[in-house]
């Protein structure tokens, strides 16, 4: 079905402006509407193999560690992920690269023809979008990293051949309950019926093994089927089948390469694999990214308990003279778990607003900090990071995180 009265957008900025004008929520969760549109479309993934990326934190960096491993093994990719930090076609990346406008802007009108009267929110209509694309390259893999949660995710409209969780940790809570156990239930809903897991969290809730034995899945565990360690700058890899490899430690956290390393195993790809070279190559844009030197600027989407724990692992492991953290967050999010760990380290905190009604003010964040912590109230993320950058001596380091718009700020062009 068609609107005769709808004026189709010119411009990929035109329809991503359409898609927020078009649905009153951001998040309405259920897959039964984005499903419905989905058959309309009739895609066929019959001859991709699709593998499926939920988890708290490390989706990512797991889903793009594969991309390359995959790439390097001369195997045809896409990999769809969100949200993006600069650019909207940073969603979907098709052996390696992003799309031309013109070609999301014909996926966004095919979705639109088909779903009729189905109202879809922003991102059920750019999944479709994303599988539209994917489904007309017919790639030998789909990569699909969940936005949130998994059962109820407009990802979760595609049966995956491989699904993988990588952590399970609190956020979100609204949307997928306050204990680990509740999130557990929802992220394993990528799971279906004897189908294949990979599970990455060494420390898997309670409930997690009895909805994997009760859907008969064939499943590898972190710490029993396959398990790593990191030793003297070396990152090691062992298998229960056996393989065991070793290389540079890499630049990501190392418990996804690991998961994504177990995945390739479950693919029969292990053997021709050039890991050495891939964990000295492979980074992520805004996962601890480095950005500059003299001071060194960190970067880093880090913005649950789980992840900021680990971005604060990374930062003890810099000799610098002075720590000055860069922080912006959504008032959502468990900001004080966040950010009292860092106060070990004395830094000088560097506070700013985030717009929008889910923005935290400065003086929210700046209220959550002990008393005594250097801190400075800035008016943006731009004001707060360049009030950092002036501050900062060559041996310092600068450390930007708290959310994808806090990163996106500072990684625009005109800030560098």
């Amino acid at each position: 079905m068609s609107h005769p009265s709808f004026n189709q957008p010119s411009s990929l900025e035109g329809w991503l402006q359409y898609l927020e004008s078009i649905h009153p929520s951001t998040i309405d969760m259920g897959l039964a509407r984005t499903q419905d549109v989905f058959a309309r479309l009739k895609l066929d993934f019959s001859q991709i193999t699709v593998i499926t990326v939920a988890g708290t934190n490390g989706k990512g960096t797991t889903c793009t560690f594969l991309e390359q491993a995959l790439t390097q093994l001369g195997h045809s990719t896409c990999v769809y992920s969100s949200p993006h930090i600069l650019d909207y076609r940073e969603r979907l990346r098709c052996d390696t690269q992003m799309l031309s406008e013109a070609a999301h802007c014909q996926a966004f009108a095919r979705v639109e023809q088909a779903r009729g009267e189905i109202s879809l929110t922003y991102f059920e209509f750019g999944t479709l979008a994303a599988l539209v694309l994917i489904a007309e390259r017919q790639p030998d893999f789909a990569i699909l990293e969940v936005g949130l949660g998994g059962r109820l995710d407009a990802v979760n409209i595609l049966d995956a051949d491989i699904g993988v969780i990588t952590t399970i940790d609190l956020d979100h809570q609204d949307w997928l309950g306050n204990t680990r156990e509740l999130v557990a239930a929802e992220k394993a809903g990528i799971f279906r019926q004897n189908g294949v897991a990979v599970i990455g969290d060494a420390q898997p809730p309670a409930n997690l093994p009895e909805i994997v034995s009760k859907l008969n899945l064939d499943a590898s565990w972190q710490g029993k089927e396959f398990s790593y360690r990191l030793e003297d700058g070396r990152f090691y890899w062992q298998s229960h089948a056996g393989i065991s490899l070793c290389g540079p430690r890499p630049a990501i956290p190392a418990a996804n390469v690991s998961t994504a390393l177990c995945v390739l195993e479950r693919l029969g790809k292990l053997p021709s694999l050039d890991v050495e070279r891939l964990l000295s190559e492979v980074k992520v844009v805004g996962r601890c990214q480095m950005v500059g030197e003299h001071p060194s600027v960190l970067v880093d989407v880090a913005h649950n308990p789980q992840s900021a724990g680990y971005l604060l692992e990374q930062v003890q492991g810099f000799s610098a003279k002075q720590v000055h953290l860069v922080v912006g967050m959504l008032k959502d999010k468990d900001i004080q778990a966040c950010l009292l760990p860092f106060t070990a380290l004395s830094p000088n905190w560097y506070l700013a607003p985030l717009g929008g009604p889910r923005g935290a003010s400065s003086k929210m964040l700046a209220d959550l900090l002990p008393k005594g912590q250097k801190v400075l109230e800035c008016q943006s993320v731009k004001h707060a990071y360049q009030q950092a950058l002036q501050n900062a001596q060559a041996e310092d380091l600068v450390v930007v995180f708290g959310s994808f718009f806090t990163v996106a700020e500072v990684l625009e062009p005109s800030v560098q």
